[in-house]
């Protein structure tokens, strides 16, 4: 297993890097000036020169990319053009929100998920496998936003029972732990959890019909097994493919929900960057993107270890 790990360790320092270079140069090659939101309307060229250089921009973007990375390597991200914060303060506390928001949402549509599926893969070709499909298309189908607001009008605008926007009282942006928050955290979380619901079941179904149609399935009904011990050994069986799909599905949850935290004005990372790219504001763009593709990377690699360790097929190969 320590080789294993090591292997793909090695193998994630070419991909981090590459990650740096495209999110540095996506940025870079957007359309506008990202010092417009700043600069006076009627700054003279000599001001704007100046601004320029005191941000980096007048240098050529290799020299600009060589200076990013090795600001990095120092933790220093720089400090956002629209606010004058650091970068590394704004995006840490923005994805520590949507990672809530993320595990909120995947603990709703994993094991509804896993359970819809398996009872579709169980019973399949029946009634049951297919309303299971319907629901399955149409959660998978429905915009996940439109959804969003349909549960805001529903239950926060007729019915009153859910706060609709921030992550606590009064449009709150910092997360505690008490039952307010929490309350403010169901719709989006629900609406959020839709899409990975239907996935994860659809692939579920189709993995435990696979499985149950085995040889080794017939095998083990001979051997006087119960039903349950059956499942269980459908279970971990499919346990290593059905990892990796989650493991996909939570890196979804964290870097695909920008429209979700917008509909919900809930303060993560999604929200951030929607507002770094209005505002053009560079160093946040670089800052937000690079912290949610890293965790991308590192979400593969922890369910490469999860899989290895379910699974050692996967080890040998």
């Amino acid at each position: 297993m320590f080789s294993y790990l090591l292997r793909r360790l090695i193998l994630v320092l070419p991909v981090a890097f590459g990650v740096s270079v495209i999110c540095f140069l996506l940025v870079q090659i957007a359309p506008g000036d990202p010092l417009t939101a700043i600069m006076p309307v009627d700054a003279t060229a000599e001001e704007q020169a100046a601004m320029r250089a005191a941000y980096g921009l007048d240098k050529p973007l290799p020299v600009q990319y060589a200076i990013w990375v090795g600001n990095l390597a120092q933790g220093d991200m720089g400090r956002s053009i629209a606010t004058g914060r650091p970068v590394a303060g704004e995006v840490f506390g923005a994805v520590q929100n949507s990672l809530l928001l993320a595990v909120s949402a995947a603990v709703i549509a994993f094991p509804i998920g896993i359970f819809l599926g398996f009872l579709a893969g169980y019973f399949r070709d029946s009634a049951l496998d297919k309303a299971v499909t319907a629901v399955s298309i149409a959660g998978v189908s429905v915009p996940n936003y439109w959804l969003g607001i349909v549960l805001v009008i529903i239950f926060s605008v007729n019915l009153g029972w859910l706060p609709s926007m921030g992550a606590g009282p009064g449009g709150s942006r910092d997360w505690s732990w008490n039952w307010e928050h929490m309350r403010h955290l169901v719709l989006p979380a629900v609406t959020l959890a839709v899409v990975p619901i239907g996935i994860v079941s659809r692939t579920v179904r189709a993995l435990s019909g696979d499985i149950l149609s085995m040889d080794f399935v017939q095998a083990l009904y001979a051997k006087g097994m119960t039903r349950f011990d059956v499942l269980i050994h459908v279970g971990r069986n499919a346990a290593a493919t059905a990892l990796s799909v989650m493991g996909l599905q939570l890196g979804y949850l964290l870097g695909g929900s920008i429209l979700i935290e917008t509909v919900f004005n809930w303060p993560g990372s999604g929200f951030l960057l929607s507002n770094a790219i209005f505002q053009r504001d560079l160093p946040l763009l670089q800052g937000t993107i690079l912290v949610l593709a890293l965790f991308f990377v590192a979400m593969n690699l922890i369910v490469d270890v999860a899989q290895a360790a379910i699974d050692p097929r996967i080890k040998r190969s």
